[in-house]
């Protein structure tokens, strides 16, 4: 077995001499099985050992006997020994999740690489558990080798190989007795699933494992060939699916979908197979994804500005256009995006595009909603977009020009963006 553990930390380089590792012990065969192998390897790997035992108080006199087995443990071989604790209760995702972060939570309060005892056949039940729950390539990959300061040695350890290194050394270890019923499904699976397959294959959680690690590799170099790109609606169209579906639980991360589900993805490719070129769909954490025509862009909740009046003549504060109008007497005819003149009739308004909005151009009239799609501003950006009105309706649009119903040397309306302070 130790050769097993030091050629694996080796190919995955989990270990450097001078880090401080910490074993998480529960007290158990596989637990003991990895502090013990790294007690033997201290000297030779040149690390710092540490121990450390969470007590989840879920049975009792039971829990606190394993960890005063632990202490007793540590205390024998002058290994330095951190210890937490908490009562788990069941949360939306049951009992193990919850005892699961509880521990982990401790674990990220200690310094230095946290090893925990996962061996082979953990990972083979891992991937048996979410083949039966659904899954894709990232679940068939089981159990992470390392992830951040958490490693795990013993992946390519089998429990048979645990039981004779605690035989050789004359170990002893702790039972828990909860790992002896079928209540959770990983019970179940360990106790009348594997047993099956093993009479199939003796070797199983070796193969089912290598299998795990070769898989989780393979998607980290999928995921790999799309990290870090922005594709446009059409280079996704054109891409592989399983590129694709990577891509976008990426962006839908970045955007803050926590965690992205099958169903998620769907609705994102749904965005992008779609013929609207404002597409829009909701997800979890109060995300809007839509499309900017040829872009997947995240919906800013940006509220639609109140009217403004404009003072003819004078200068017009607009902070929530981030602009600043200004209006003199016209000296000559003008009409650009930006600056024109006109006549006016009664009080003169800044305000957001309104229903039956249109506005005559050279090539005649035009629905305002009609001119802003052919200039491909996206839905959510078209609300934002300062219209110049009267009572009569439609003078300008910023961006695009007057009205040329009403283009006259009267006024002259000039934008200008807003410094900022």
């Amino acid at each position: 077995m130790l050769n097993k553990l030091v050629s694996f930390v080796r190919e995955y380089q989990m270990i450097a001499p001078g880090d401080h590792l910490i074993c998480a012990v529960s007290g158990g065969a596989d637990s003991m099985a990895l502090l013990w192998s790294m007690y033997l390897l201290k000297e030779k790997m040149g690390i710092k050992l540490s121990a450390a035992h969470f007590n989840h108080n879920l049975r009792g006199d039971e829990s606190d006997a394993d960890e005063a087995f632990v202490k007793t443990f540590c205390d024998r071989y002058e290994i330095p020994l951190y210890c937490g604790g908490a009562q788990v209760v069941a949360g939306e995702k049951g009992l193990e999740a919850a005892a699961r972060e509880a521990r982990y939570a401790f674990f990220a309060t200690l310094p230095g690489k946290i090893a925990t005892a996962h061996t082979a056949d953990d990972n083979a039940e891992t991937v048996l558990l979410h083949l039966v729950r659904g899954t894709g390539l990232k679940g068939l990959g089981g159990i992470a080798p390392v992830r951040g300061n958490i490693i795990r040695p013993m992946l390519n350890v089998t429990r048979q190989d645990v039981l004779s290194l605690l035989a050789e050394y004359s170990i002893s270890y702790r039972t828990d007795s909860s790992n002896h019923g079928d209540a959770f499904l990983r019970n179940r699976l360990r106790h009348r699933v594997m047993p099956l397959l093993r009479e199939e294959n003796p070797r199983l959680a070796e193969n089912m494992s290598a299998m795990a690690l070769r898989l989780r590799e393979d998607d980290m170099a999928l995921h790999q060939l799309t990290e870090g790109e922005a594709y446009t609606v059409s280079q996704l169209r054109q891409m592989p699916e399983a590129l694709r579906s990577r891509y976008l639980a990426h962006f839908l991360q970045k955007s803050g979908v926590r965690e992205p589900e099958r169903s998620h993805i769907a609705l994102a490719e749904n965005l992008v197979f779609s013929d609207k070129p404002s597409a829009r769909a909701d997800f979890p954490g109060n995300v809007t994804i839509h499309r900017c025509y040829d872009r997947l862009c995240v919906a800013v909740h940006t509220p639609i500005p109140d009217p403004v009046q404009v003072a003819c003549p004078g200068v017009t504060e607009l902070p929530q256009w981030g602009l600043r109008l200004h209006c003199t007497p016209a000296e000559a005819l003008c009409n650009t995006p930006d600056c024109f003149t006109l006549s006016t009739a009664g009080p003169v308004w800044v305000r957001p595009r309104q229903a039956g909005d249109s506005m005559r151009l050279p090539g005649g009239s035009k629905a305002i909603k009609k001119l802003l799609i052919d200039r491909k501003i996206p839905a959510s950006q078209r609300p934002l977009v300062p219209i110049l009105a009267d009572h009569r309706g439609v003078l300008g649009v910023y961006g695009i020009g007057a009205n040329l119903d009403f283009l006259e040397a009267k006024w002259c309306f000039r934008f200008e963006m807003m410094k900022e302070k």
